[in-house]
C-alpha cells in the first residue's frame, strides 16, 4: 500500500494539536495520552518541559493537594527558583511576564517575593544571586533590603576567589633586574641561574650542578590601559552578566586600568560610576528585551582615547537583534583603530558557550579575538595583551 503524500502534513497537524491537549490537561492525561510527533523543543528542551513548568503553577486550580497526589516515585518537582529559571529557558519575556504575574497574583506564590525570613533562609549563593536578579522588579520594602544584602554577600565572595588571581596577572611582570627574596618557580629565573652555574658544569656526566638558584623580582606597571567591557543583558547570559560586573570592580581598583562598564539591550546604559558598588551595578542589570550589539559597540567606540592602549571587551551570545552589517562595520572600526576587540561568548567559572558561530567567525576574520573564558583566564590573557 503506497502512502499519501499528502496526508503527512495532516498527520503533523495533529500531532500538534494532540500535544496542546496534553499541555491543557496535565499531567493527569499522562496515563491516556501520550506526547507525539513534534515534542521536542530544540535543544534539551521539550513538552515535557512545558508539561512541568506548567504544571508547577496551574496544578493548584484543582486544589492544594494535587501536586502532593501526583508525586509518588516519579520526578522530582520544581522548586520556585528553579520553576523561574525553567520559564525563563521555555518562554518569551512576554509570557514569562505573564506567569510571574499569575504566580503573584492567582496563587500567591510569593515566598521567594514578601517573605524576608524564608529570604533570610535561603543560602547566599550564584543561583540565589541570579534568582534575586530575575525578580527583584517585583520586590519592594524590606524584602528589597534583604535582596540587597544578599546581592552584596555573594558578589563579594565572588569578587574575592578572583581577585588574588586577576592581581597577579595584571599587576606586574618579571623584573630582571632585581632579585626576589621570594623562591617560587614562578619567578625562577633560568638564564641567570644557568649563567651563574656555568662553573659547576660536571663534563664527565654532562650534568649541571646547581649551586646558586637565580628569582626575579616582579615590578608594577602604572602604563594606563583603558578596558570597555561591554555587556549583552539577555537572560542567556546572566553567568556572564554576574563575572562581568564583579570583574569591572576589580579592574578598577587596579592602578594600570581605567575601567569602563556599561550595560547593554536595546540601548546602552553606563555603569562605570558604579564599579565600587557592586550592588548597585548588579541590581541595575534589566533581564531580557532586544539586542543592539552594533549600538553597543558604536557607544563603546565613543569612549577610545588612545586606540593603542585601549581594550573593548564584548560580552554577548553575539545574537544582534539589529543590523548585523552594523555590528561588523563598527566593530572593524575599532579594530583598524589599534584597539583590541575581545568578544567573550562566555565568561564565567564554567565557560560553556552557547552563540551566534556565523557572527564569531566573521569578527574573528576582521581580527577581534573570540572565545569562551573563565575570569581567571581573562586576567592571564589582559596580561598577555598589556606586557
Amino acid at each position: 500500500m503506497t502512502a499519501d503524500r499528502n496526508s503527512y502534513p495532516s498527520a503533523a497537524k495533529d500531532a500538534e494539536v494532540l500535544n496542546r491537549w496534553r499541555l491543557i490537561l496535565g499531567k493527569q492525561a499522562r496515563n491516556q495520552i501520550a506526547f507525539g510527533q513534534g515534542a521536542l523543543l530544540g535543544g534539551s528542551l521539550s513538552c515535557v518541559d512545558l508539561e512541568e513548568a506548567l504544571d508547577f503553577l496551574y496544578s493548584r486550580e484543582y486544589g492544594d493537594d494535587v501536586r502532593s497526589r501526583v508525586g509518588g516515585t516519579g520526578e522530582s518537582q520544581l522548586t520556585a527558583a528553579a520553576w523561574i529559571s525553567k520559564i525563563r529557558r521555555l518562554f518569551p519575556k512576554e509570557t514569562v511576564e505573564i506567569l510571574e504575574r499569575h504566580a503573584l497574583e492567582r496563587y500567591h506564590l510569593t515566598e521567594l517575593l514578601t517573605d524576608k525570613e524564608v529570604l533570610e533562609r535561603l543560602e547566599p549563593n550564584q543561583e540565589l544571586l541570579k534568582t534575586i536578579l530575575q525578580l527583584k522588579h517585583l520586590m519592594k520594602g524590606e524584602v528589597l533590603e534583604t535582596a540587597r544584602r544578599i546581592v552584596k554577600k555573594v558578589a563579594e565572595e565572588i569578587a574575592e576567589t578572583l581577585r588574588q588571581d586577576i592581581r597577579r596577572s595584571l599587576l606586574g611582570s618579571l623584573d630582571r633586574n632585581r632579585p626576589s627574596q621570594i623562591k617560587s618557580i614562578r619567578n625562577l629565573d633560568v638564564k641567570k641561574t644557568i649563567q651563574k652555574n656555568l662553573r659547576h658544569y660536571d663534563l664527565e656526566k654532562k650534568r649541571l650542578c646547581l649551586e646558586q638558584i637565580c628569582f626575579s623580582s616582579r615590578t608594577r606597571k602604572y602604563s594606563e590601559w583603558r578596558v570597555v567591557i561591554a555587556v549583552d543583558e539577555s537572560g542567556s547570559m546572566l553567568d556572564s552578566v554576574i563575572h562581568s560586573a564583579v570583574m569591572a570592580g576589580i579592574f578598577s581598583s587596579l592602578p594600570m586600568l581605567d575601567t569602563r562598564l556599561v550595560i547593554f539591550d536595546t540601548q546602552v546604559v553606563d555603569l562605570s560610576s558604579h564599579l565600587d558598588d557592586p550592588v548597585a551595578a548588579l541590581m541595575s542589570i534589566q533581564l531580557g528585551g532586544g539586542t543592539n550589539i552594533g549600538g553597543a559597540l558604536q557607544y563603546c567606540e565613543s569612549l577610545i582615547d588612545n586606540p593603542h592602549k585601549t581594550m573593548v571587551v564584548l560580552v554577548s551570545d553575539l545574537c544582534e537583534g539589529g543590523s548585523v552589517t552594523r555590528l561588523l562595520s563598527v566593530s572593524r572600526g575599532i579594530i583598524e583603530s589599534g584597539a583590541r576587540l575581545i568578544c567573550l561568548i562566555a565568561l564565567d567559572r564554567e565557560a560553556n558557550p552557547a552563540y551566534d558561530r556565523k557572527t564569531a567567525e566573521q569578527l574573528a576574520q576582521l581580527g577581534a579575538f573570540v572565545g569562551a573564558m573563565t575570569p581567571e583566564a581573562l586576567g592571564d590573557f589582559m596580561g598577555k595583551v598589556m606586557g
